[in-house]
């Protein structure tokens, strides 16, 4: 990752991820927990559990499952006694699918996960639609969706991709200043996505 403008920035923390955690990471509650872990910051199992609304136990377990392969760890600052904090191990997870060709468990969890992120956009896209008319004209005209068709060969998308991710970095480096010093700042998820034109339309 480069430098904005000459001026050095902190880095986002990002792991790709490896075969055997990618299997950990495929299952539902998992996810959750480094999605939660993530948004809000180091917790506990009790405060994860109450959050996400599982029970202790179950949470307990499957963070110490996320730990073994290093995607979350505990937060030395915070943990006392009996009581256990833990936090994201990286704020960014990325990967290529084909990293995973050679290995069919591997292959089907990423399909896993990359199918959990359409449904996660689509349960979004319906939230907002049914709660938008609470929120005010800025946010309306800043939130949503939109579309454009190319003709491209994949080198060219990767690089296209990059592009718009590194753009996607910098606002993710500057937006803890921007909720500091403006108290309109809200938490927000932005989706990035390219697929193949639909038989038919090409």
């Amino acid at each position: 990752m480069g430098n904005d403008e000459g001026v050095s920035q902190p880095a986002l923390r990002e792991v790709r991820i490896d075969k055997r955690q990618v299997r950990v990471l495929a299952h539902p509650l998992r996810m959750r927990l480094v999605g939660a872990l993530r948004v809000k910051g180091p917790a506990t199992a009790t405060t994860l559990a109450e959050l996400l609304g599982t029970n202790t136990g179950a949470t307990s377990y499957h963070l110490r499952q996320l730990a073994e392969v290093g995607l979350v760890i505990e937060d030395p600052d915070r943990g006392s006694g009996r009581q256990r904090w833990w936090q994201a191990a990286h704020d960014v997870t990325n990967w290529e699918p084909s990293d995973f060709d050679d290995d069919p468990d591997a292959r089907a969890a990423i399909e896993w996960i990359q199918g959990d992120q359409v449904r996660l956009l689509a349960e979004t896209a319906d939230r907002w639609f049914a709660t938008q008319h609470e929120w005010s004209a800025a946010w309306r005209d800043g939130f949503g969706m939109g579309d454009i068709f190319m003709t491209i060969p994949p080198a060219r998308l990767e690089e296209l991709k990059a592009e718009v991710w590194q753009v996607l970095e910098r606002y993710h480096r500057e937006a803890e200043s921007d909720a500091a010093t403006d108290p309109g700042a809200r938490p927000v998820q932005v989706f990035l996505a390219a697929y193949p034109l639909r038989e038919g339309l090409r």
